[in-house]
């Protein structure tokens, strides 16, 4: 590829990424990362897109510390042109996006590892660019760049004047893994092999004054009122004033600063009042990140393989299937998820205005009710928890008998 070839390629690219807003199509994995996300596909060998979700293209990693939907993208896992079907990329991509997109959500994009041999070309962009509309970008709340490089930084300079101020202003650069923390907590992320190693060396050819610190900083002992971030045995039961009827309810994201006030004065033992506040999707986004913080999940990780393999059971005995699994949680998670899903049911009961069916506030809980062991998550295991939680609603009353 010429030098030409790549700056036509990079303005074209960069122009529509920030005019379209989908930086999001642009990258895929390489089979030779599969093994560092661990596990394959969940996706039957004969799907029409097992070829391409065997790769675990997308990754879905619950929410951040905002309450949004995280997607994580990675250059560096994108195989060369002629190992992948870019029309079928194309529609998977748009199948998987389809379950997110009405919420807000975060983008984040591991820039290190994009070469000449694994640029998608300018057709398939242009392709792209008229296969996506504002269904997609009208949610999207931020985008980060990790690792980004002087080109890029040139090119977003170069077409400021034509990049909407309110896009523009969702861009954020992030120049090593440790400035991720602020955004999401980075060991419920699946960080290509190669996007650390490159991040330690950039961080060792630093001087030492300006070393960033390190990814995960140790826990200090939590505080005696802490709320967040503690089993449940150690947590006091939080209220919430919600509204029922408030459309997209849980899909809507809240103020930055209001959420971590929110949070401190829960960790240190503070009366909060939602109801003078006055913002509903605050306290769902609350109820959402206390879900995510648990060390454990709410459903444990030993139901992991249980839930993820929950398709393969009958539907007449999913109920009596159910009700044998959660008995070996233990007795603050069970109480705790009684009272979740009998609430998220109350909500799912006003659909009609909230739009939250049963089916909607799957997808925003699963990934918040269950995690994989090592804290990541990829989509092809998002797909069965998230049916599993569904599956859950749906026999609530069944399932929770007296």
């Amino acid at each position: 590829m010429t030098f030409f070839h790549e700056l036509v390629f990079g303005i074209f690219t960069w122009c529509f990424i920030f005019v379209c807003n989908v930086a999001f199509i642009l990258f895929f994995p390489a089979a030779s990362d599969i093994k560092s996300l661990g596990g394959t596909s969940h996706l039957p060998w004969d799907d029409p897109f097992y070829d391409i979700a065997r790769h675990q293209i997308v990754e879905v990693a619950g929410d951040d510390n905002f309450g949004r939907k995280v997607i994580v993208f990675n250059a560096c896992r994108m195989p060369p042109h002629h190992q992948l079907d870019h029309h079928k990329l194309l529609m998977y991509l748009k199948q998987t996006l389809d379950k997110y997109v009405e919420s807000d959500y975060t983008l984040i994009y591991f820039h290190h590892g994009l070469t000449s041999e694994n640029k998608p070309s300018l057709s398939w962009l242009r392709d792209a660019y008229r296969e996506f509309d504002r269904k997609y970008k009208k949610n999207i709340k931020a985008l980060y760049i990790v690792h980004p490089t002087m080109f890029i930084r040139t090119i977003l300079i170069l077409f400021k004047p034509i990049i909407s101020f309110k896009f523009g202003r969702k861009i954020n650069y992030i120049n090593y893994l440790s400035e991720l923390e602020e955004i999401v907590k980075c060991d419920q992320l699946v960080i290509p092999n190669r996007v650390r190693e490159y991040d330690d060396k950039i961080r060792l050819s630093l001087k030492p004054s300006v070393v960033p610190g390190p990814i995960s900083p140790p826990h200090s002992p939590p505080l005696p009122s802490q709320q967040f971030g503690v089993p449940l045995s150690n947590v006091n039961f939080i209220s919430f004033i919600l509204g029922l009827k408030t459309e997209g309810i849980f899909r809507r994201s809240a103020n930055v600063s209001l959420v971590k006030e929110i949070k401190q004065k829960y960790n240190s033992g503070e009366e909060v009042n939602f109801s003078q506040l006055d913002d509903v999707h605050l306290a769902a986004v609350i109820l959402k990140m206390f879900l995510r913080e648990l060390p454990e999940p709410l459903l444990t990780y030993q139901l992991y393989n249980d839930i993820v393999n929950f398709h393969n059971v009958d539907t007449e005995s999913q109920a009596e299937r159910i009700r044998n699994m959660l008995t070996s949680l233990p007795e603050e998670n069970y109480t705790s998820l009684r009272f979740l899903i009998q609430f998220l049911a109350q909500v799912s009961a006003e659909s009609e205005v909230n739009k939250m069916t049963n089916a909607n506030l799957a997808v925003v809980f699963g990934p918040n009710l269950l995690w994989g062991q090592d804290a990541s998550m990829t989509l092809s295991a998002i797909g069965p928890i998230n049916n599993f939680t569904r599956i859950l609603l749906d026999l609530h009353q069944e399932v929770f008998t007296q």
